[in-house]
C-alpha cells in the first residue's frame, strides 16, 4: 500500500508542480498575454471600422449607379418615345405622298401608288432599323432620294413639264435599286 501511496503521492505532486510551472509561466508571462488581447481586440476594431468604411462606400457607389441608371433609362425612354414619335410621322408623311401621288396621276393604277408606297416604307424600314451610323446614313440618303425624285416627277406632270403618264423617274430608280 505504501507503494500505491507513493505513487499517488508522486503522481499529485507532478500535479502540483505542472499546476505551479503553468501558474509561474503564466505570471511572467501575463503581461504579453494582456498584450496580445489587447492587440486582438484593437485590430478587430481596427477591421471592424474598416469594413464600416468600406461599406460606406460601396453603398454610395451604388447609390450612384442607380441614380445614374435611372437616369439613363429615362433618357433612354425618352429617346424611344421620341423616335415612335418621329416614326410615326415619317409614315404619315409617306401616306400624305401616297394620297397627292394619287391625286396627281389621277391614271395611275392603284398598285402602282402602292408598289411606290411600299417601296419609300421599306427605305424607310432599311434607314430605322441601320445599327451602323455610315448605313443609317446611306438608307437615309436613299430614302431622301427616292422622295425628291418622287415629287420632283409629281411636280413637273402638274406643271406640265412631264407628259409622263406614270412617275417615270422614280419608278426608274426603283428599277436600278433592285
Amino acid at each position: 500500500m505504501t507503494t500505491f501511496k507513493n505513487w499517488v503521492l508522486s503522481l499529485l505532486n507532478l500535479f502540483h508542480s505542472v499546476k505551479d510551472e503553468t501558474l509561474y509561466w503564466q505570471k511572467n508571462n501575463q503581461a504579453q498575454q494582456t498584450q496580445l488581447k489587447h492587440s486582438r481586440i484593437l485590430a478587430t476594431k481596427k477591421i471592424e471600422a474598416e469594413l464600416k468604411k468600406k461599406s460606406v462606400q460601396l453603398e454610395h457607389e451604388i447609390s450612384l449607379l442607380r441614380t445614374k441608371n435611372d437616369t439613363e433609362l429615362i433618357m433612354l425612354k425618352t429617346k424611344c418615345k421620341q423616335d415612335i414619335k418621329d416614326y410615326k410621322q415619317y409614315l404619315n408623311a409617306l401616306d400624305q405622298l401616297k394620297h397627292s401621288l394619287q391625286l396627281s396621276y389621277k391614271q395611275l393604277p392603284e398598285a402602282v401608288a402602292f408598289t411606290l408606297h411600299h417601296h419609300a416604307k421599306h427605305l424607310l424600314n432599311q434607314m430605322w432599323e441601320a445599327q451602323d451610323f455610315e448605313q443609317r446614313m446611306l438608307h437615309e440618303m436613299q430614302l431622301i432620294n427616292f422622295m425628291t425624285t418622287l415629287h420632283e416627277d409629281t411636280r413637273h406632270y402638274l406643271e406640265g413639264v412631264s407628259t409622263d403618264v406614270l412617275p417615270q423617274k422614280t419608278l426608274n430608280l426603283i428599277q436600278k435599286s433592285g
